[in-house]
């Protein structure tokens, strides 16, 4: 396939240009304006064409931006000599012109077509319009270290705490979450229950009847399942429902619930967790100013607060955990997670611990 090529001859540069177009003939014609071929056509201000497009297809693309420099080089020749020997700023004279629609494409078989009018646009619409595009802050899971800002009840500025990306931005996985959950409240079962058997069971140890004569079937005593106050049979007995689960899986699903919770915006960062007295009113009134919050976990570094324990265990919207506490189930109960700034170090710190094989 010929390119389209536009050269200039010594007539000058207000002459038009002769062309080699490739027709559907599959011919190089060298014409010019006056004379085009027939297959290729010629309408008012606009001329129509032709490229043959192989197996692989051409890409409209490259054809759009050959087309574009046609358009350029025909809008330089209309100007004045004087305009392109001292050219204005873009602005002046170009301004209009790139300022219109986009060249027109229309694919008809083996063939692709572009029609170039005068006066066209060589700048897609789209490219010079404001467009307001919403896209999120950041990706979640990249281990990237996060500065959050630091606070405390009162709403007070007590500056920013980088939180480690190994722990607070790790990818969000469902199954790790299910399967620490799943191990957590299966440990948590005490296993107590008991029923009784044949030989626990409350009852006479005397033959009921007769062996023979009677017609009814033998038996040796009452206690038997098939009884009255008799024994369980095939019951529970005293058992551990403790299933087993790698460190390293309970250690993740913990990193993921704190990735999560921050991801949601409901992990909060306090200086501290101190009352001004041991009244509920208070922790209710500070509570009662956080957004979009129905239950609430506090989690401190060391001991609890006696203030703090005083305030809280009257109301079921509000739990308090030390750190060695936080775990993965109490983390979803609530839904929103305050922890304070000593809480998330030794979070970070325990995290770090090399795994005990």
């Amino acid at each position: 396939m010929a390119p389209l090529s536009i050269r200039s001859d010594e007539r000058g540069l207000n002459q038009q240009p002769s062309q080699n177009l490739t027709c559907e003939n599959g011919e190089n014609n060298q014409v010019n304006d006056e004379t085009p071929p027939p297959s290729c056509r010629r309408s008012g201000g606009a001329t129509s064409i032709c490229f043959f497009v192989n197996s692989l297809g051409l890409k409209s693309v490259l054809m759009r931006g050959l087309i574009r420099a046609v358009a350029l080089l025909r809008h330089c020749q209309s100007q004045p000599r004087s305009l392109l020997t001292n050219p204005a700023p873009i602005e002046a004279p170009l301004l209009p012109w790139i300022s219109k629609n986009l060249i027109p494409f229309s694919p008809y078989k083996g063939y692709s077509t572009l029609e170039t009018h005068e006066n066209e646009v060589l700048i897609p619409p789209e490219l010079l319009s404001v467009r307001s595009v919403l896209t999120p802050d950041r990706q979640i899971g990249e281990y990237a270290d996060l500065v959050t800002r630091v606070t405390n009840f009162r709403g007070a500025d007590r500056g920013f705490m980088v939180l480690a990306g190994d722990v607070f931005d790790v990818p969000l996985r469902k199954d790790i979450i299910h399967r620490v959950v799943k191990w957590q409240l299966a440990k948590r079962q005490q296993g107590t229950h008991s029923s009784k058997t044949v030989t626990t069971v409350s009852g006479t140890g005397r033959k009921p009847w007769p062996q023979k004569g009677t017609g009814r079937a033998r038996h040796g005593h009452l206690r038997g399942p098939q009884f009255r106050h008799g024994a369980a049979c095939h019951g529970p007995k005293p058992r551990s429902h403790a299933i087993k689960l790698q460190k390293k899986v309970r250690r993740l699903g913990l990193k993921v619930a704190l990735s999560a919770r921050l991801a949601e915006g409901k992990l909060l960062v306090f200086e501290d967790l101190e009352l001004p007295s041991h009244k509920t009113k208070n922790i209710v009134n500070y509570v009662s100013q956080m957004t979009d919050t129905k239950k609430v976990l506090l989690v401190d570094g060391g001991t609890l607060d006696d203030k703090l324990k005083l305030a809280t265990r009257n109301l079921h919207y509000i739990n308090v955990l030390p750190t060695i506490g936080l775990n993965v189930y109490s983390i979803l109960q609530h839904d929103t997670l305050v922890m304070t700034r000593d809480a998330v170090n030794r979070i970070v710190e325990r995290m770090h611990t090399p795994i005990n094989r």
